[in-house]
């Protein structure tokens, strides 16, 4: 029987743990008590986002805060959108067949995209008093109708083929699908939304 002295650690206290000794017989260095590494310094540099912003002390700045985050969130959405990211478009614009729809719009000169300028010629023809500007603004306006109209079956006939081409298997009706590449080219091209993905004349 060995008796302990006071004062005095016994041989097992002494021992390092058997979980804390490596394989090459040396003690762990650098592992937390939940047995990860402790973290580089430009690992742990790298993961802060700077100082935590304190708490609003009004009611007014939480409000302002909050109107701020939401409009940061709604600018990222909005950008993506732009990109053409499904995940952030609307439903309307969702999917490969509607992406490919607006690749056929916008790769080619759509004369729907002068609306707006002859509109407000002819908006102009008309306030001249001068019958005969008059009447030829009528005929203008008529000529142009008649343009967009026969633009618009050449651009149906091409969506048509384009997408059985593709995806001869879509489940979209085909008649909503041109409809909504005539509508788009309609509009001026810097002001699509989406933005347009292909140049003019690119070959889709």
């Amino acid at each position: 029987m060995k008796l302990r002295l006071p004062g005095r650690r016994s041989a097992s206290d002494t021992t390092p743990d058997a979980a804390a000794v490596t394989p090459h017989g040396s003690t762990a260095i650098g592992t937390t008590g939940k047995g990860r590494p402790t973290p580089r310094r430009n690992q742990a540099q790298g993961r802060r986002t700077g100082p935590v912003p304190p708490p609003p002390t009004t009611r007014k700045e939480a409000y302002k805060r909050m109107r701020e985050q939401q409009a940061a969130g709604r600018g990222s959405s909005r950008a993506a959108a732009a990109r053409g990211d499904d995940s952030a478009l609307p439903a309307r614009d969702r999917g490969p067949v509607r992406r490919l729809v607006r690749d056929v719009v916008d790769a080619r000169r759509n004369a729907g995209s002068f609306f707006l300028a002859v509109a407000a010629l002819v908006l102009v023809g008309y306030f001249i008093p001068v019958p005969a500007v008059q009447s030829y603004t009528v005929f203008v306006w008529f000529a142009f109708f008649l343009v967009i109209i026969g633009d618009s079956f050449l651009l149906g006939r091409k969506i048509k083929a384009k997408v059985q081409e593709r995806f001869p298997d879509t489940d979209q009706k085909m008649r909503s699908l041109i409809w909504y590449g005539v509508s788009r080219a309609t509009m001026i091209r810097r002001w699509r939304f989406p933005k347009p993905q292909v140049p003019l004349g690119a070959e889709v």
